[in-house]
């Protein structure tokens, strides 16, 4: 039996920032942006390609603070057009890194090995993704 992820819940503390990081800024798809009175709000959004989707609003619950969401990962599999496009969005971002000797290192793993490199960067609140270049997925 598969077990999947569905929803990843990113706390915020503007949903409308978060929005428009999201979607507007990102490119995540908008899947679904429900608010049925002035207490409760909750928007989905989906990365690219992603079976995996993204949600965040108000009276969700948890009490978790925005900004703590932390090392969540994305995966792409060409981590230097990613690089690039988040560059040409504007998103600040760590650019690409690889671990060498026990110690991030700047730029694309030499070997280009999957799970071995990495771009860090944060939304507006603070909660921070990582994106890690996988070429080839173990099934």
């Amino acid at each position: 039996m598969d077990w999947k992820l569905e929803v990843v819940i990113a706390p915020v503390s503007d949903v409308e920032r978060a929005r428009e990081f999201y979607v507007d800024r990102l490119g995540f798809r908008m899947d679904n942006d429900f608010a049925p009175n002035e207490h409760f709000r909750v928007i989905q959004v989906t990365p690219p390609g992603s079976a995996c989707s993204i949600v965040f609003g108000t009276g969700l619950g948890g009490g978790v603070a925005p900004g703590s969401l932390k090392g969540t990962h994305l995966v792409v599999d060409d981590i230097e057009k990613a690089h690039a496009m988040l560059q040409e969005r504007g998103i600040d971002n760590s650019g690409p890194q690889h671990f060498l000797d026990g110690q991030m290192t700047p730029g694309v793993e030499p070997n280009r090995a999957d799970y071995g490199t990495f771009i860090y960067f944060d939304d507006p609140d603070g909660n921070t993704w990582a994106v890690q270049e996988v070429r080839h997925h173990a099934r």
